[in-house]
C-alpha cells in the first residue's frame, strides 16, 4: 500500500485510513490504487469480519478526486487525445465502491470531516456511518460539469430517496451533519474528538458479531430494493437457510438457553 492510504488488520477489524490531510484526502492515482487494494483485500480476507473506513486529519473524510493532478491529466489528454483520465472511474472508483458495497461483512465509515465527491460516494458505500459533528457533505459532481460516480447515483436515492437525491445532485450544496442524520445520510453525529474512538468501538462490535448474518442482511437489503416481494420472500428464505447452518446461529441458540453471551467465530 502507499502510504497515502494505512491498512491494518487487528482481532478481525480492518481500518483503512486515508492519510493524505495535507491535501484533503483528495483522491490522486496512488491513493485511488492504494484505496482500491485495501478494500479489496479486506473483503477477500476470511480473518476480517468489519471494516472501518475513515481518514486522517480533522477538515476532510475525502474532497473527492485531485483536481490539481485532474487538471494535468486533462491536459496531457487534450495533446495525446487519447482520453484516459477518465478511466479512472472504471478502473478506481467502481471497484472500490463495489467491494464496499457487495463484501458479506459490514463497513462502517468514520466520517471526520468534509465527505465530497467520491468521498461522499464511497462514506455512502458503507453499510453504517458514523459523523463527526462538524463534517459536512456536498455531492459535488455537477459544480465541475461531472455526473455523478462511486457509486452514488445507486446509494444516494437509495438513502434518502430519489427526490431529494436529485435536489443534491442538481443542485450540489455543503449540508451539515445535523441535516445528513435528519435525511438518514448520518447513523449517528458524535463530538469531533470522539469521532475515532465511537467508530472503532461500533466497528470491533460488527467484527465480534455473527458474520454470516451481517453478509445476508446487506445481500437481502440489495436485493429487496429492485426485486419484487414475492422474489426477495424467495431470496430471504435462501439466505436464512445459508444463516442457520452457519455455527454462529448454533452458538447464538446455545448462549440464549444458557442465558450466556454468545461468542460468535464469525463462520
Amino acid at each position: 500500500m502507499a502510504d497515502t492510504v494505512l491498512y491494518e488488520v487487528s482481532d478481525g477489524l480492518a481500518t483503512i485510513v486515508l492519510n493524505r490531510p495535507e491535501a484533503m484526502n483528495a483522491l490522486n492515482i496512488a491513493t485511488k490504487v492504494a484505496l482500491r487494494d485495501a478494500v479489496q483485500a479486506a473483503a477477500a480476507d476470511e480473518a476480517v469480519r468489519a471494516v472501518l473506513l475513515t481518514a486522517a486529519g480533522e477538515r476532510a473524510f475525502c474532497v473527492g478526486q485531485d483536481l490539481k493532478e485532474h487538471i494535468g491529466l486533462l491536459a496531457a489528454d487534450r495533446e495525446s487525445g487519447t482520453g484516459q483520465t477518465m478511466s479512472t472511474v472504471r478502473e478506481h472508483y467502481n471497484p472500490v465502491a463495489r467491494a464496499l458495497t457487495e463484501m458479506r461483512k459490514p463497513v462502517v465509515a468514520g466520517v471526520n470531516g468534509v465527505a465530497a465527491g467520491a468521498g461522499f460516494g464511497f462514506a455512502l458505500a458503507a453499510d453504517y456511518r458514523i459523523v463527526a459533528d462538524t463534517a459536512a457533505f456536498n455531492t459535488s459532481f455537477a459544480g465541475v460539469a461531472l455526473t455523478a460516480d462511486s457509486g452514488i447515483s445507486w446509494t444516494l436515492p437509495r438513502v434518502i430517496g430519489p427526490g431529494r437525491a436529485a435536489d443534491l445532485l442538481l443542485f450540489p450544496r455543503s449540508i451539515t451533519a445535523q441535516e445528513a442524520y435528519d435525511l438518514g445520510i448520518a447513523n449517528r453525529v458524535v463530538p469531533s474528538a470522539d469521532l475515532r474512538g465511537e467508530a472503532e468501538k461500533v466497528a470491533r462490535a460488527l467484527a465480534e458479531g455473527p458474520t454470516v448474518a451481517y453478509g445476508a442482511i446487506k445481500e437481502a437489503m440489495a436485493y429487496g430494493l429492485s426485486h419484487s416481494l414475492a422474489e426477495t420472500l424467495e431470496k430471504e428464505d435462501e439466505l436464512q437457510t445459508r444463516a442457520g447452518r452457519s455455527e454462529d446461529h448454533a452458538i447464538a441458540v446455545q448462549a440464549f438457553v444458557n442465558k450466556e453471551k454468545p461468542k460468535y467465530l464469525g463462520r
